[in-house]
């Protein structure tokens, strides 16, 4: 294979493994003749940079080798640094693009309209000025999704997914899944002391805000309730069922956990701020506003815990290093090959490249129908033989 240039990039939110794939890349690129360059704070290294600027070039543009990056492996974050900025949506022209004519879209996104600028033709220059061959982006659905657009217009991408949500189409696994699930289990289980020796109600409040898979997984190993955003529940049998486990529980105490984005009849998580570079507001706490429904109707006390940056923060555990470090071999095998427009994946339980996903498709959701029980608020645990590891197929 020629000599290349590869660009690597990590956008959306931070979970541990992303140091994984940074490391990997550069220590397999180094092995087969690539140089690798890192563009630094996601997609606004590419949009804020000034190229003419040494002050601006640093800020945004670091060579990687194996000395800058021979221990980031062992911490998590993104050495690279992240942010939520999106070429294609943006709602001011960046200062260093001020002057230049961009062609200008409304989007209509929950009822509300607003008008963004798409600076992708920028983009494609800074990308043509550094001189990126192949450009590596690590995200989930929103980094993912200006990738694809990207890549059609002529620069070769090679996506890698992560997500705490586990919610990418076309991939059973994203990176930080396994952590973030073993850190709520471990949360939950150290908790349940509090919460026992108070004879309380806990209720826990994890990453979530379109698919429920951080909840169900968490629930699926601590034996608790769980609330997802693919299925509103029934409030009063919420609490009945809460209240059943506490006067069953020895110790009289129950536990529920919630995902970020789950609702129950009659109620709409609230948001709050500006949205973001893809449209998303942060959303108030549904734990807390179930802990008042509580209160209200039972008089009972709760312990409320939001566990969600705990559980992207720290280094990874060993799965999510195995598969960030596997993805990245794939992304340079798939680079000395020649492809492109692709997104490492795991299918049927096993690696594979597939396409990146379509945005339109939205965020990849938990099939209710086997995976959550609608009667008991419950994951399911039957009929598993022959399912991957994660118990879903990449298809759902």
């Amino acid at each position: 294979m020629s000599m290349k240039r590869i660009g690597i990039l990590t956008g959306g939110g931070d979970v541990p493994g992303l140091n994984s794939v940074i490391k990997t890349v550069v220590y397999r690129g180094g092995e087969v003749g690539c140089e690798v360059i890192g563009i630094r704070r996601g997609w606004e290294g590419l949009t804020h940079v000034n190229l003419q600027d040494p002050g601006s070039r640093a800020r945004y543009i670091q060579p990687l080798n194996r000395e800058n990056t021979r221990t980031i492996d062992r911490t998590g974050g993104t050495y690279l640094h992240s942010s939520r900025t999106n070429p294609a949506k943006m709602a001011k022209i960046p200062p260093v693009l001020e002057g230049q004519e961009f062609p200008k879209k409304e989007f209509t996104k929950k009822g509300v309209t607003t008008a963004a600028y798409d600076v992708t033709s920028a983009v494609l220059k800074n990308i043509e000025t550094i001189g990126l061959d192949y450009l590596i982006a690590i995200g989930g659905d929103d980094t993912l999704s200006y990738a694809a657009d990207l890549d059609r217009q002529g620069m070769r991408v090679i996506a890698v997914p992560k997500t705490m949500d586990n919610d990418v189409h076309n991939t059973e696994y994203c990176i930080g899944f396994s952590t973030a699930i073993t850190r709520a289990m471990d949360a939950i289980e150290r908790q349940r002391t509090t919460v026992g020796s108070h004879e309380r109600i806990g209720i826990f409040r994890v990453f979530g805000r379109d698919a429920g898979y951080t909840a169900l997984y968490t629930a699926y190993v601590t034996s608790v309730r769980c609330c997802i955003p693919e299925y509103k529940v029934n409030l009063e049998k919420l609490i009945d069922l809460v209240m059943t486990d506490k006067r069953n529980n020895p110790s009289n105490y129950s536990l529920v956990i919630l995902s970020e984005g789950a609702e129950w009849e009659g109620y709409t998580v609230k948001e709050y701020g500006e949205p973001d570079g893809f449209g998303h507001r942060k959303k108030m706490s549904v734990a807390e506003d179930l802990s008042s429904e509580i209160k209200r109707a039972t008089g009972e006390e709760t312990i409320v815990s939001d566990l969600t940056y705990d559980l992207r923060s720290g280094s990874a555990d060993f799965v999510d290093r195995m598969v960030a470090s596997t993805f990245a071999g794939m992304a340079l095998d798939a680079i000395k090959e020649g492809k492109h427009g692709l997104m490492t994946a795991i299918q049927n339980g096993c690696y594979a490249l597939t396409k990146i996903p379509d945005s339109a498709l939205g965020p990849r959701k938990v099939e209710i129908d086997i995976m959550y029980n609608k009667e008991r608020y419950r994951p399911t645990y039957d009929k598993k033989a022959g399912l991957p590891i994660f118990l879903t197929h990449s298809g759902l």
